[in-house]
């Protein structure tokens, strides 16, 4: 389902902002006649009358008023109406919203967009920021049951952009930042990156135990044990759902029991206890009829449909699974569309009509497989995005710090200047600037190194050459190897920028690196190359240290000057073995043709490029070793069989310990 987006483009198109103005105007003269043939209980307007008279701006003052009818879309179109017809902006803008709310509660969705855009246009012309961000919050969540991702994605971070501007948010305020993160977390939850889900439902979670505000509790917990259910975490996300469910029986929310039960019947199917999730569905089916939200309904059916599926009761299995299936094409459900599919391929198949089964088998995969390349392509466009900002961010880190330098220039000549009148002063001042002189040197090489070890790192052909690797997986429909090498990209590049804000880290942070940067590097080499790495037992890899990322660059050389030129077999193994004397030895093996060949074969070269990460790397290797006894020290050898043939390269790192 699409609907206009508008934080997408600068400029709205004028012809699609007028029809959504006749929708909606048409929507509303058909709930105005409904409304009139209702009765408005007296005080109820009363109430209204004296909201409207006083004014008041924020929505935890008027929902203080209002709380109780907030779910009665008659009473909320009544407050609509009213305040419209008073100018009061901000009540227009609060019952539009909830009953918008209302509407996508029952899957109805293109409804429900239509009275957020209208409450985010009241908000707007009251100038309003909270509910401005409230109703983009709001739009988010409709784009979101609806796989519109990148939409949802758009809303979500245009509120808590909004809502992280303002410099002492009100409490309604910082209730939007949490729905912004959670609504973010959500995004990352339908994507698969469960571990960044993770970590923004938990930030959600904490501002909301300082709100006190048990319902974002409630939530959050049900989110995190999704995440942990899908990464096969089925004891942490029972506990999850179970707190979930403690708090909303706290807060009495019969839409918050239904779900989290239905959560915890779903892990006790995949723990193999069918009878125990039935005993749970099947009464909670009921109860969520009655709140009328289609899309649990047809989950439950679903769920339930599986669980009977496992205990044999094909009959009741196969019309739960069709009813649920049924509902989830009605609505536009994509997610319940394609499990519905599924469950029932697996049903037929079990009843020996495969004829039945492989055309639902077919629908699921077909369905899924729309869902998975439309969110990856997206989500690959949004990485390179956000590479592109980080980019020209450290650019920007740069430049000041080669201001710093040159303030630190300037200092240095002034002091020159200030002491030249007096000898002694002068010759105090000659020891101090050669100092200063020598130091700054050391730091600026320092400073350089590292800027070079940096852009060595995050190469761009290797960034780009990587998406795009990944790029051809999902053309090719190749979505788990996508999602897989895709989640590694993403971890490598964080890994890269962490690493490098310092000056050392831990042997095994290191070994983590290198082997995400092989697993997306063997990408290009069709998997063909054999990457090890032998540890000695005898070593703690948590406890050496050593500076960052330096075993990279004797990689990349391994690949793409010993292996790009070699056929048949191909392997590196990288082993960490005890020295002498304090110190631990890395070496880097591989099978490639050898540093002979390799010259002769790039002198060959129209286009000749010089690798300097080896020469960095030797340069950091010995700056570093200053704080040390012992010094760094880097072998490389080449390796012949018995015929004198090149047979691979070596290369040894002595690190010391001590």
């Amino acid at each position: 389902m699409k609907f206009p987006t508008r934080y997408k483009t600068p400029k709205i198109d004028f012809w699609l902002r007028l029809f959504s103005k006749y929708v909606t105007l048409i929507y509303f003269v058909f709930n105005n006649l409904n409304l009139q043939g209702q009765e408005i209980p007296e005080s109820y307007k009363i109430t209204v009358d004296s909201l409207i008279g006083a004014m008041p701006k924020t929505y935890s003052e008027i929902d203080k008023a209002l709380y109780v009818s907030r779910n009665d879309t008659v009473m909320m179109r009544y407050f609509a109406e009213r305040s419209e017809a008073k100018n009061y902006l901000e009540g227009q803008a609060y019952a539009l919203n909830q009953i918008g709310r209302k509407y996508r509660d029952i899957s109805q969705f293109s409804k429900s967009f239509i009275l957020h855009q209208k409450a985010l246009d009241a908000a707007e012309k009251a100038n309003s920021l909270e509910f401005e961000i409230f109703s983009l919050n709001m739009i988010s969540v409709v784009f979101r049951r609806t796989d519109a991702i990148k939409a949802a994605l758009d809303y979500s971070q245009k509120a808590l952009e909004l809502a992280e501007s303002v410099k002492n948010p009100s409490e309604g305020i910082k209730r939007s930042i949490n729905v912004s993160l959670n609504g973010i977390g959500n995004i990352y939850l339908s994507l698969g990156q469960y571990d960044l889900a993770i970590e923004q439902f938990k930030e959600s979670m904490k501002l909301e135990e300082a709100l006190g505000n048990k319902l974002g509790l409630a939530i959050n917990n049900q989110n995190i044990g999704e995440c942990y259910e899908k990464l096969g975490k089925l004891d942490d996300a029972l506990n999850s759902f179970r707190t979930s469910l403690a708090y909303n029986e706290e807060i009495n929310s019969d839409k918050g029991r239904v779900i989290c039960n239905n959560s915890i019947a779903q892990v006790y199917i995949k723990e193999g206890d069918s009878k125990k999730a039935v005993e749970i569905l099947e009464p909670i089916l009921v109860q969520a009829e009655a709140l009328e939200d289609k899309d649990i309904i047809s989950l439950i059916h679903i769920n339930l449909g599986w669980a009977l599926m496992n205990l044999k009761r094909y009959g009741e299995a196969e019309n739960h699974l069709n009813k649920g299936l049924e509902m989830a094409k009605k609505f536009n459900i994509p997610s319940n569309i394609s499990a519905g599919n599924d469950f029932l391929s697996e049903l037929y198949s079990l009843k020996g009509d495969y004829k039945k089964a492989l055309e639902y088998f077919k629908n699921a995969r077909h369905f899924e497989d729309e869902i998975a390349n439309d969110r990856n392509l997206r989500y690959v466009n949004d990485m390179i995005t956000r590479y592109d900002s980080e980019k020209k961010s450290a650019e920007l880190k740069m430049v000041s710090k080669e201001n710093e330098i040159n303030k630190l220039k300037l200092r240095k000549n002034n002091a020159t200047l200030l002491i030249s009148g007096i000898i002694l002063a002068l010759l105090a001042g000659i020891f101090y600037v050669l100092y200063s002189q020598f130091q700054l040197k050391n730091e600026k090489k320092l400073l350089t190194l590292e800027q070079a070890m940096l852009r060595s790192q995050m190469n761009p052909h290797f960034l780009f050459n990587s998406l795009n690797s990944i790029k051809l997986y999902i053309i090719n429909n190749e979505k788990k190897n996508a999602v897989h090498y895709l989640n590694k990209f993403s971890k490598l590049v964080r890994k890269i920028l962490e690493a490098s804000s310092l000056r050392e880290i831990s042997l095994d942070e290191e070994l983590e690196t290198v082997e995400l940067y092989m697993n997306i590097e063997n990408i290009r080499f069709s998997n063909e190359i054999n990457f090890k790495v032998i540890i000695d037992k005898d070593i703690d890899v948590h406890a050496v240290k050593i500076p960052s990322l330096i075993l990279q660059p004797f990689l990349e050389n391994a690949l793409w000057h010993g292996l790009s030129s070699k056929e048949g077999e191909k392997y590196i193994a990288l082993e960490v073995s005890l020295g002498k004397d304090g110190f631990i030895n890395i070496s880097i093996t591989d099978n490639g043709i050898g540093r002979e060949v390799s010259e002769k074969i790039k002198e060959g070269k129209v286009l000749k490029r010089k690798s300097i990460g080896i020469d960095i790397t030797k340069e950091r290797l010995a700056n570093f070793s200053r704080d040390y006894l012992n010094s760094f020290n880097v072998q490389i050898l080449d390796l012949y069989d018995e015929a004198h043939r090149p047979m691979g390269t070596k290369v040894i790192l002595h690190i010391p310990t001590i």
